[in-house]
């Protein structure tokens, strides 16, 4: 009798009649999918709107601020941090978010990821404002394969056959989309020289963010909450330095609201995007999160394309097949051998995804 029971339960299970999620409470199959579906979809528009507008505020010709752009941006996360906790007093069941205070010994401690962290941000955004979105996903692909270069040269971690090999295939799409964007004539070596400036930049965040991770408690908002602080107080001289102070006093709508508003917009999808991110990860896994999020690199890409009118030949989709069939390949590699070496804790292609959305999770 027991054994018909347990039977029964396991094909209402397996039907997905009845499923239990992480705090106890019993779920449809219909309802759960929903929910994933939602999220996922939250994700792809978050992502995807987030990277058009920030190409839109980058490739402004009457502005040309990039690191006062990555400024705002980062001046926009803080205060948005700021408000999260507020709400997160007045209804904690509702909204959860850490409080912090702000901490001169903590942000000293974090003052050397956000460094590296600082770089990864502007040459990304610099990356996105010369190449466009339709090359995006290309120019700054190598971020994998510097993932696995500075885990060997810093943390001396080694990695399998599989997943250099995953990196060769990274390595051959983004070559042979740089040469079909030289024959195409569309090619901005400058963007290529950020692009890879910025994957090396996001490895290096990646590996960083483990070693300071205990001074902010391992809280991922916090980190983000000391990291922009950190940014805005050293973006200040760069601007300075770099003459884009003189530009945006000279900028013609720096008294116009839409143009505020779009700024502002700019940054709060950037916010959104570790949030949507988190999300993501909790509903689903995070190997589903990276082929999540390898999809829709894809459909930006195509979106980029058609909304351009642009003419791709065969070989240059080819190369961001390559890009995104080895990312994936990448992914799925790390994941099976993470579960056969649990304890081994590599440095995994989720936490770059993670960080490294748009360059981080907050911004």
């Amino acid at each position: 009798m027991n054994r018909t029971q347990l039977k029964r339960s396991s094909i209402l299970r397996m039907a997905g009649t009845e499923m239990v999620d992480q705090d106890g409470l019993g779920e449809t199959f219909v309802f759960r999918a929903l929910r994933i579906a939602a999220v996922v979809t939250l994700y792809w528009f978050i992502s995807i709107t987030m990277v058009f507008l920030n190409n839109h505020l980058l490739d402004n010709h009457d502005l040309d601020a990039p690191l006062f752009v990555t400024f705002y941006q980062c001046l926009v996360t803080v205060g948005l941090c700021w408000v999260m906790q507020l709400l997160s007093a007045l209804n904690p069941k509702l909204i959860d978010f850490p409080s912090v205070k702000f901490d001169l010994k903590t942000s000293r401690e974090v003052l050397p990821l956000s460094v590296v962290f600082i770089g990864m941000i502007t040459f990304n955004n610099l990356c996105l404002k010369h190449v466009g979105v339709a090359f995006y996903t290309v120019g700054r692909s190598l971020s994998t394969v510097f993932n696995v270069l500075m885990s060997y040269i810093i943390l001396k971690q080694t990695t399998s056959f599989k997943a250099i090999s995953c990196c060769g295939l990274i390595l051959g799409g983004f070559w042979l989309g740089v040469d079909q964007e030289g024959l195409a004539g569309s090619l901005s070596w400058s963007g290529v020289f950020f692009g890879v400036l910025a994957s090396a930049c996001v490895s290096l965040n990646a590996i960083y963010t483990k070693k300071v991770m205990p001074a902010v408690d391992g809280n991922i908002w916090k980190l983000s909450y000391y990291n922009n602080i950190n940014a805005c107080i050293l973006f200040l001289p760069l601007i300075l330095v770099f003459g884009e102070l003189g530009r945006v006093a000279n900028f013609s709508r720096l008294a116009d609201a839409g143009f505020w508003g779009m700024m502002t917009l700019g940054g709060v999808f950037g916010f959104a995007i570790g949030y949507v991110t988190g999300l993501q990860i909790k509903y689903t896994s995070p190997l589903t999160h990276n082929v999540s999020g390898t999809a829709k690199s894809c459909a930006q890409t195509v979106i980029a394309v058609v909304y351009n009118s642009s003419s791709k030949s065969l070989l240059w989709w080819t190369s961001n097949m390559l890009v995104l069939c080895g990312s994936s390949a990448y992914t799925w590699v790390r994941s099976r051998e993470m579960k056969r070496t649990p304890t081994k804790q590599p440095q995994d292609s989720t936490t770059e995804k993670l960080l490294g959305e748009k360059g981080n999770i907050g911004i």
